[in-house]
């Protein structure tokens, strides 16, 4: 069953030159390091968040390069080259977000930024949607675009070694391991990634983009990527209608995961930050009680545990779907395995967090992007998907698809680079090979637990209606939250709301 269909789950189908995958910050930051080193015309950058002073580089590359802090690398380019412009828009974030973030960015940009450095913050989307879309382009001829911001607390290599002293902020502050996945490209879809993010910028209230001629930047396929063999890449996208804008619905993303889960034979993989989307949820459960189709094997990879708030928020129905998954598969024939990488520290376990958003049919489909498998990404978050489709099983797309696959299980069992990476590459079987690394209570990959704290306590009653409010698939207005409690929960939202001021005070 094909699974891309332009116009209804993706905007097109694009011809690119070369296109693959970077696993992890240190090898993205370090190829978008040597593309902005070698881009003569302009540096175009859209995300979630940046940070001024992240590096790009750490250990002996940091100390041969010289300076590698976002902005004063980005300051230094601009220094040796008069024609370079360097356009930045970050979403203009909420309050909630406001500790975790650096403060007055407009400034430390705009004013400490070399004035060819062109920072804005983009507000103007739907009611509580946010901008979660993250790609740069480099000259009109290169870009990189998936799940990855440039920003403190991402870097982290593919070892994901409990301790590291390179995984270390600016100010000091450690941080755990990290996990994210990129994708790079050149060819015709780069142009379309251009248009893209010229319509963001004159949507945000900027002016029009009045970019140099593309220079003469010579694409480079990063060194650790994995190339994939195809010459064509689809475009999938999340958008709500902002009102201050001309915009129009564009759900491409909720069909590409519903399409590409309905046509699963033997294997779906799925690695996300989340699992809470209902569309996601009936889709799987729709795709495992068809009595015609074949029985799959389906994996998945989450964080073992999230930020309380969003533990609070999101943890409650995901721990609710996958429990009820668990149970669709065990009455139907399927087998559906769920794990967590972390490493034993003392009888504690230390969690790699999981932010990747990947989904991988059968190893014949990929898609990577910003679309976290919640509500937020399938209707409200303004999101960008990339996604390639083999065109048959001699399609040279299909092992590169199952070497990726296989490489990320390895790296999330510890086992990256050894001999035992090829045991991954097996359909047959692979959750049985899973469930017995997950056996070995000293393995790094491990079966999801859902927070016990969160199951002994009162609070998952009273805080699910927040919690629909917090992850919906349509713009918060007054309609849509009285729409979504019900007169017989107002008290439980009332409730959910005092717990949560008592948590807040608590904190």
């Amino acid at each position: 069953m094909s699974v891309l269909k332009p116009g209804q789950n993706c905007m097109g189908i694009y011809e690119a030159d070369s296109t693959g995958v970077l696993v992890d910050a240190c090898g993205y930051y370090r190829a978008f390091y040597q593309t902005a080193l070698s881009a003569q015309s302009y540096l175009l950058l859209a995300g979630w968040q940046f940070d001024s002073e992240v590096k790009l580089l750490r250990g002996e590359e940091e100390t041969a390069a010289g300076e590698v802090r976002f902005l004063q690398f980005l300051n230094a380019l601009c220094q040796a080259n008069p024609a370079l412009q360097i356009y930045i828009l970050a979403w203009d974030f909420s309050a909630v977000f406001s500790l975790e973030r650096e403060w007055f960015q407009n400034i430390i940009f705009n004013w400490s930024g070399n004035e060819r450095i062109h920072f804005r913050f983009d507000s103007v989307h739907a009611y509580g949607a946010t901008h979660h879309q993250k790609f740069v382009i480099a000259d009109g001829v290169l870009a990189y675009a998936g799940g990855m911001d440039i920003c403190s607390s991402r870097w982290d290599d593919r070892r994901h070694m409990r301790e590291n002293p390179l995984r270390v902020d600016v100010d000091g502050t450690r941080y755990g391991s990290y996990h994210d996945i990129q994708t790079y490209h050149t060819g015709e879809v780069v142009g379309v990634l251009f248009e893209l993010f010229r319509q963001r910028w004159s949507d945000s209230g900027g002016a029009p983009l009045k970019l140099p001629k593309a220079g003469a930047l010579t694409p480079q396929v990063p060194a650790e990527a994995f190339i994939l063999p195809a010459g064509r890449v689809a475009l999938s996208l999340t958008v709500a209608p902002a009102p201050q804008t001309t915009q129009q619905k564009i759900s491409e993303i909720r069909r590409l995961f519903v399409d590409a889960i309905m046509s699963a034979e033997h294997l779906i993989y799925l690695e996300n930050q989340y699992f809470s989307s209902q569309a996601i949820y009936w889709t799987l459960v729709a795709r495992m009680t068809l009595p015609d189709r074949p029985r799959l094997q389906i994996v998945m990879m989450l964080p073992d545990r999230l930020p309380l708030t969003e533990e609070l928020f999101l943890g409650l129905p995901q721990m609710k779907m996958i429990r009820s998954l668990q149970l669709v598969a065990e009455k139907s024939g399927h087998q559906l395995c769920v794990y967590s990488s972390a490493e034993m520290d003392h009888g504690n376990r230390k969690m790699t967090f999981i932010h990747s958003k990947l989904l991988a049919i059968d190893d014949r489909f990929l898609t990577i992007g910003s679309a976290n498998a919640t509500n937020r990404s399938m209707g409200l978050d303004t999101e960008l998907n990339l996604s390639w489709e083999a065109t048959g099983p001699e399609d040279p797309l299909v092992p590169a698809i199952r070497r990726l696959r296989a490489s990320l299980l390895a790296e999330h069992a510890g086992l990256a680079g050894s001999d035992e990476e090829e045991k991954f590459a097996e359909v047959e079987n692979l959750t049985r090979h899973l469930e017995c690394l997950a056996d070995d209570h000293e393995a790094r990959l491990c079966r999801y637990q859902a927070d016990p704290t969160l199951e002994k306590s009162d609070w998952p009653d009273a805080l699910e209606p927040i919690a629909r409010v917090v992850d919906p698939e349509q713009p918060i207005d007054n309609e849509f939250l009285f729409e979504s409690i019900s007169k017989s929960e107002l008290g439980s939202f009332a409730k959910g709301i005092f717990k949560l001021s008592q948590m807040m005070i608590g904190l």
